[in-house]
């Protein structure tokens, strides 16, 4: 336990544990241990070893979040659990036409813009970051790649991209913002979390140097976990979805299905967007 962090929210009993030096999500104890099915990768060719089968907290998301995509897992019905006095945090995620992104603690927090007239005049960052189907917005996606997996501590996580200029206050060139920590996780990959709560905040690679990669965990959005009033999903597909099936194929190929339903009811069709 001597690379391993604490960390309690403010008015909770849980304490929760995550990798001091990669900002993994290791799991938390609040009477009895809750461990994170993400991170056993000796297991990963082991594919009947989890049974997941229930969302739980999904009223605090406000737009059901990942439940909504993940309505059944094979065969299987997803069931839905929330406490009845589950307190939703209202606080203000807009502010002067930005959004609002911020971790758990605090401690991490900033914001960014829409695309600017000057992003869309530039046809090389529309067609790479800006959505297809609405120049308000930004696009995000899924990534069940293995390194992502093994630094959240979850079988999948969101991006959205956004160009450094418009995100504010500056973020300084290691991308340390109040107490977070950097990783580099392979040559020339940085990822970033907050040092106090752990929350995932950024990835960046050489060669991008404009754009960095914002945890959409993250985001205040008044609408929900999804920004869908920010972001357009790209449906089509997930980033390395041979990663998670080789990791968790049920899950995986579940989670496929049901976003691309939530993507056919949402868009008449799927959105297959090249990033990058």
């Amino acid at each position: 336990m001597a690379n391993i962090t604490t960390y309690i929210r403010p008015g909770s009993r849980a304490m929760r544990y995550f990798c001091s030096t990669c900002g993994c999500q290791i799991g938390g104890e609040d009477g009895g241990w809750v461990i994170s099915t993400s991170i056993f990768d000796a297991n990963r060719d082991d594919t009947g070893i989890w049974d997941i089968k229930k969302h739980i907290y999904t009223e605090s998301t406000l737009d059901g979040g990942l439940a909504e995509w993940l309505p059944r897992t094979g065969k299987k019905e997803m069931a839905v659990w929330n406490p009845p006095d589950d307190a939703i945090d209202h606080r203000p995620g807009e502010v002067d036409g930005k959004l609002l992104a911020q971790c758990d603690c605090g401690g991490v927090s900033f914001q960014f813009s829409r695309p600017t007239q000057e992003i869309l005049d530039d046809p090389e960052i529309r067609r790479k970051w800006v959505s297809p189907v609405d120049k308000s917005k930004w696009i995000a996606c899924l990534d069940a790649c293995d390194t992502c997996r093994l630094t959240d501590g979850a079988h999948v996580i969101a991006w959205t991209f956004i160009p450094k200029r418009l995100i504010t206050p500056a973020i300084p060139d290691d991308l340390l913002i109040g107490p977070s920590k950097a990783y580099v996780s392979s040559r020339g990959v940085r990822r970033t979390f907050c040092g106090t709560c752990g929350a995932t905040v950024f990835y960046d690679c050489d060669g991008r140097e404009d754009i960095v990669d914002v945890a959409v965990g993250l985001l205040r959005a008044p609408e929900g976990v999804k920004a869908e009033n920010w972001l357009t999903w790209r449906t089509k597909r997930m980033a390395f979805s041979e990663d998670g099936m080789r990791y968790d194929p049920v899950l995986t190929e579940s989670l496929r299905r049901g976003f691309e339903e939530w993507g056919k009811r949402k868009h008449g069709g799927l959105l297959d967007i090249i990033m990058g």
